[in-house]
């Protein structure tokens, strides 16, 4: 792997994480030292991390890691909602039966599972997985999956901002289960309504949680940037 490309997964891994929190300054001299390379193949990474939204030139601090607001959040799940509903629609056209059918499968016996402990609700996230690699494999699309995939970088920043109440991850397994079943059945409008259902649900217990999170840091007298309103880290995101 190339040095440009060590840095860049390095720092993004480390973003996406909030091991680098929003706001952080990144440095060349400091971040070239700590990661071990040279500092043109640490631009190169950095250039290709403020194409991805992940930094921002801020004026007076050079490159900062980009903040994560409520607002953020839904134009991300706006983006997503677009990208994944024709993701369903195109899996439901051209999948194939025997992967989905055994993913139905699996999800009909999660509510049995997840009440259960951690290690279950691991599984439950890791089965999530495979259903997304599954319908981004079905799509035969590979520039929708590039621009999936993109997103999905920013979700597992968002993840943080949810909790995994057992309630909404019980919701949110029928909700899975319902997207497997229409692709499945090879209907790509209800596919892709299962999954417009999925994501307005997402959407609005993300929301919900982060205002809460905001609530909690004005009561104890957390100083929030006033333009972005920086969550706190907290957990999944169902």
């Amino acid at each position: 792997m190339r040095a440009s490309d060590r840095a860049y997964v390095a720092l993004r891994d480390e973003i996406v994480t909030w091991q680098l929190a929003p706001g952080t300054v990144l440095a060349e001299v400091e971040q070239s030292t700590r990661l071990g390379v040279s500092r043109t193949p640490l631009r190169e990474a950095l250039s290709r991390l403020v194409a991805d939204g992940l930094v921002a030139t801020q004026a007076g601090r050079g490159l900062v890691v980009t903040e994560v607001s409520v607002d953020g959040i839904t134009e991300l799940f706006e983006v997503r909602q677009a990208l994944e509903q024709q993701a369903a629609r195109l899996a439901a056209a051209r999948r194939d039966p025997q992967i989905f059918a055994a993913l139905r499968d699996e999800f009909a016996r999660v509510p049995e599972l997840l009440p259960a402990d951690d290690a279950a609700r691991h599984d439950y996230f890791d089965l999530v997985r495979r259903l997304d690699e599954a319908t981004d494999e079905a799509t035969q699309s590979p520039y929708l999956v590039q621009a999936i995939s993109n997103v999905r970088t920013h979700l597992v920043r968002i993840r943080r901002l949810a909790t995994d109440k057992p309630q909404r991850l019980l919701a949110a397994a029928r909700e899975h289960a319902a997207i497997v079943d229409a692709v499945l059945a090879g209907d790509p409008e209800l596919a892709a309504s299962a999954t417009h259902l999925h994501l307005h649900n997402s959407l609005a217990s993300v929301r919900a949680n982060a205002q809460r999170a905001l609530a909690q840091a004005g009561e104890s007298g957390m100083v929030l940037p006033p333009v972005t309103r920086s969550i706190p880290v907290l957990v999944g995101i169902p």
